[in-house]
């Protein structure tokens, strides 16, 4: 009966880790600890690709996707060919500007858009979003790049873009 109650207690126990995991705002990609912004609603990754994802709201109650990839050393391109496809992204972006920096010595690339967002996947067919914007984030890490893109409406972009770079920039200092 005794083993019956630890077995029980100890059940019990690892449910309430698990419930405090899931709900942690705390995540890892390629060894830099991120602390996602209170408010964003973390969801499963939808695809091998993306290490973390994230719907952002704006104030309207449309939402942002946040969205971390890691390919490892040297996978998926530089910084240039990642900041052209992401503008590629756009029909006729608007407001482009991309700015360097370095945090805690790693590079950091930031780069924005706004405009109609061609939403779909890589090689399949797309659907036009109006009034879109994107800022994305390169980090050169140690370990290989992270990229982190937020796209949506372009009020939930703006209402969470000081949100996204603190976010990026307190993991690298």
């Amino acid at each position: 009966m005794q083993n019956m109650s630890c077995l029980i207690l100890t059940s019990a126990l690892f449910a309430w880790i698990s419930t405090i995991s899931a709900n942690a705002e705390t995540f890892s990609v390629a060894g830099y600890a991120f602390n996602s912004p209170s408010g964003w609603k973390a969801s499963p990754p939808s695809s091998s690709m993306r290490k973390a994802q994230f719907a952002a709201p704006g104030k309207s109650g449309q939402a942002a996707e946040v969205v971390f990839f890691y390919f490892g050393t040297g996978g998926a391109g530089g910084v240039k060919a990642n900041i052209d496809r992401w503008m590629g992204q756009f029909k006729n972006a608007e407001n482009k500007k991309v700015e360097g920096k370095t945090v805690g010595g790693t590079k950091l690339t930031y780069a924005r858009a706004t405009g109609t967002f061609m939403s779909g996947r890589p090689f399949g067919p797309k659907t036009p979003k109006e009034g879109y914007a994107l800022l994305g984030a390169i980090i050169e890490g140690k370990q290989g790049a992270i990229f982190v893109k937020m796209t949506g409406p372009e009020a939930a972009v703006k209402a969470n873009s000081d949100k996204m770079r603190a976010m990026v920039e307190s993991a690298l200092r």
